[in-house]
């Protein structure tokens, strides 16, 4: 597992997060994060079973080139928007895949979090990624101190 704060030049993140802000971008209501959990949150996806579904795709190109992908199996943004307290979610892996990267990269600071199955957890600052294999089991968390908590998530190879 690696994590890198101030992942990208700001001017770039900036950009990329503002994008998912402005009014032009599409969010999708989902009644689930992890299967029919009954859990709300909007989501974009990108990319899904390496078939591009977005006209936005070329704003993650910055993130693409400096992770160095090779192949992109998938790629969604998550926002979830604030509850009364912490908790997490179900524990889960991305995609059924036992070699790749799956990659969290932190859209607004908040006292939501990443868990992982090895005890292991991440806070999300803005700017800041967490590196690990595809076949690690994680989950979010629900974060109180911030209307909305953007993620987005990268499955490559």
């Amino acid at each position: 597992m690696r994590i890198v704060d101030n992942f990208l030049p700001n001017l770039v993140f900036n950009f990329i997060y503002n994008s998912f802000l402005d009014n032009t971008f599409a969010w999708y209501h989902q009644d689930g994060k992890v299967g029919q959990d009954n859990e709300v949150q909007f989501t974009h996806l990108f990319v899904n079973d390496e078939k591009n579904l977005s006209d936005k795709i070329n704003i993650l190109q910055p993130i693409l080139d400096k992770l160095e992908v090779k192949k992109l199996l998938k790629a969604k943004a998550n926002l979830t928007l604030r509850e009364n307290v912490v908790r997490p979610f179900k524990y889960h892996v991305d995609l059924d895949y036992t070699k790749g990267n799956t990659a969290i990269l932190y859209m607004n600071t908040n006292d939501g979090k990443t868990l992982f199955e090895n005890n292991k957890e991440v806070n999300s600052v803005a700017n800041r990624i967490v590196i690990f294999g595809n076949s690690l089991k994680h989950t979010g968390t629900t974060h109180t101190n911030n209307k909305y908590r953007i993620v987005l998530n990268i499955n490559y190879k």
